[in-house]
């Protein structure tokens, strides 16, 4: 092995360079940092809203293409969901998934614990027969997690971890919430030993040091972002013909998800208290007609006489999103528990004003009587009378519209990333100086 030189832009294992600096414009043209991200269940290119496709397969894919942009070449290893699938996708140049088989094609998202060791060696195996090596491991979810703790030790390599959702946050926010045994166990290790835990905001760090140990010093707070180019407002008016979706009336819209944690019957008894003459229509987007969850939720609209003013639609591709949520006067998420709430942001991003539960990430991103509003309660009174504010008040909507517009430049994926990479270059050159100092060589002042 070469000794790398200890000027102030040291040279890493694999030929990188990364300089000392905190801010994102000294890592900027250093193509060379490597970056494995491990996703066991959530394959970035799988559509958000399908079963158990949701915002981590957004976020990762978002970051992923972010962080190629700025030069860094990134390896994505997630489980074969798709017989038709490659084995490789080039998801942007320098970026790629790579699809690995460990197990039954489409098992239960809670029998893949057992499928953990065999996919960290499938990955430890493809890595061997490319001759590759990474810089920093990212790992998303607890189960990514237990094999980022793996190969970190196999590798000696940094790790940091994004849980995305927390068992024990699940069970106190829906009591009944069934979780595999080893889950609660897993994530209490992860977030102690892992070198960076990144949180979506201080809840979540809070949480996370009270509830599991996790040492606050090595938890950041770096919220996701949202593409402000692709989500963006589109006029109302058009957006309800290119959907063919009523030109009069109140639309509502729900996009996520449909699942029990989501809190969507909430949104339903909502809307079947809400008097006739007030036209709404509530969109359900997410999912699809065979999933149990939507089957319940219809038999509920059904019981409760208002099929006429509910649709349930399936999961749509990122690219349409913003035509429906600029055509809807009002985005709902009624969440029993949110980490973050990445549609809520999309929502905002077009334009639209969103309520929605005060849970989790969502109060770091709606403002209260601003861009929305948040309802402290699970009770559909309360969402009631914040729905009937805005879909009454025209001139209300569009003022929280235009706020919440500009609450959303804020969050950008651009960001977002910056901050990412700078703790990943942060942690690879803490590697290097670590490595100088096994071999005896001082760091530079």
């Amino acid at each position: 092995m070469t000794v790398p030189s200890t000027t102030l832009s040291s040279p890493g294992p694999n030929g990188s360079r990364f300089s000392r600096g905190p801010g994102f414009s000294e890592f900027q043209g250093r193509p060379e940092l490597r970056v494995a991200v491990l996703t066991v269940h959530g394959c970035p290119v799988v559509r958000a809203g399908e079963k158990d496709a949701g915002g981590m397969n957004v976020y990762v894919l978002a970051t992923v293409k972010e962080l190629a942009s700025r030069g860094v070449r990134v390896d994505v290893f997630t489980r074969s969901h798709d017989p038709a699938d490659p084995q490789i996708i080039d998801l942007a140049p320098g970026a790629r998934v790579i699809h690995l088989k460990a197990g039954a094609v489409r098992p239960e998202k809670n029998a893949v614990y057992d499928l953990l060791p065999e996919f960290t060696d499938r990955v430890a195996d493809f890595v061997s027969e490319e001759g590759g090596e990474y810089d920093v491991i990212v790992s998303h979810y607890w189960l990514s997690g237990l094999v980022g703790e793996k190969l970190a030790t196999r590798w000696a390599l940094p790790h940091v971890t994004s849980f995305h959702t927390l068992a024990e946050i699940k069970r106190r926010a829906r009591p009944g919430e069934m979780e595999v045994p080893e889950r609660a166990t897993g994530e209490r290790q992860i977030a102690r030993n892992s070198d960076r835990v990144i949180a979506w905001s201080a809840h979540e760090r809070d949480l996370l040091a009270e509830l599991y140990g996790a040492d606050k010093d090595r938890v950041l707070i770096i919220p996701p972002g949202v593409d402000t180019k692709l989500f963006r407002p589109h006029d109302r008016l058009k957006s309800r013909r290119v959907l063919g979706l009523p030109e009069d009336g109140k639309i509502l819209m729900y996009v996520g998800r449909v699942e029990r944690l989501k809190g969507i019957e909430i949104l339903i008894q909502a809307v079947a208290g809400m008097e006739e003459e007030d036209d709404v229509t509530l969109l359900v987007i997410g999912g699809d007609e065979i999933d149990p969850e939507r089957q319940r939720l219809e038999q509920v609209v059904d019981r409760l006489g208002i099929t006429d003013r509910v649709k349930f639609l399936p999961s749509v591709k990122q690219e349409q999103l913003p035509e429906y949520y600029s055509a809807a006067d009002v985005c709902v998420f009624p969440s029993y528990y949110e980490s973050f709430g990445l549609a809520a942001l999309e929502a905002m991003a077009c334009g639209t004003p969103v309520v929605a539960s005060r849970v989790g990430g969502l109060p770091s991103i709606v403002r209260e009587g601003e861009t929305g509003y948040l309802i402290p309660s699970r009770c559909p009174a309360a969402f009631i009378q914040r729905i009937e504010i805005l879909t009454i008040n025209d001139h209300l909507r569009t003022l929280m519209g235009r706020a919440a517009r500009e609450r959303a430049l804020e969050l950008s994926w651009g960001v977002a990333v910056d901050r990412l990479l700078s703790v990943f270059c942060g942690l690879a050159e803490e590697r290097v100086l670590d490595s100088l100092e096994a071999v005896g060589v001082p760091a530079a002042d």
